[in-house]
């Protein structure tokens, strides 16, 4: 059950944070590129991330299950991966509340931007949500491997 346990871990995280990385680095550029504007990339962006936010919760949902079944014997790294966790999760909602804001400030369509000023304001607190988020999954992972490596040997 710990390998399967593990792989489903990892493998959520590459599917949500690979995924995330990769569409935010390669996709969105491409796409503006081809679309020939940021308006029509966000059109699109707007319908990805809700599929992001359910892979989102079931990847928090694999972590906590991970974090709930293992012994860590490090109380700090313990104590750091369950905030990195939390953060997370906290970062999920805000992430969440401030996708249904940016609806709220497009056309019913999602096809364009029609309250711009707070738009843009919103959009850079968004990103900045996603890099906190994107940092606390990143060093949760390095602390799991690091613990899984060292104390988790025998049990695969």
């Amino acid at each position: 059950m710990t390998l399967l346990r593990r792989y489903l871990v990892v493998y959520s995280l590459m599917v949500w944070q690979g995924g995330f990385v990769f569409y935010s680095a390669i996709v969105v550029p491409i796409g503006t590129a081809t679309l020939g504007s940021a308006a029509a990339q966000g059109a699109i962006t707007a319908r990805v991330t809700e599929v992001m936010y359910v892979i989102g919760l079931f990847s928090l949902g694999l972590l906590l299950w991970d974090m709930l079944v293992s012994a860590d014997p490090s109380p700090r790294r313990r104590y750091i991966r369950w905030a990195c966790w939390l953060i997370a999760v906290l970062s999920h909602g805000l992430l969440l509340y401030c996708h249904f804001l940016l609806l709220s400030l497009m056309d019913p369509d999602r096809r364009y931007v029609i309250i711009h000023t707070p738009f843009y304001l919103i959009h850079r607190i968004y990103l900045w949500i996603c890099t906190f988020q994107w940092i606390a999954v990143s060093l949760w992972l390095l602390l799991t491997v690091k613990f899984w490596n060292n104390f988790g040997n025998g049990k695969i």
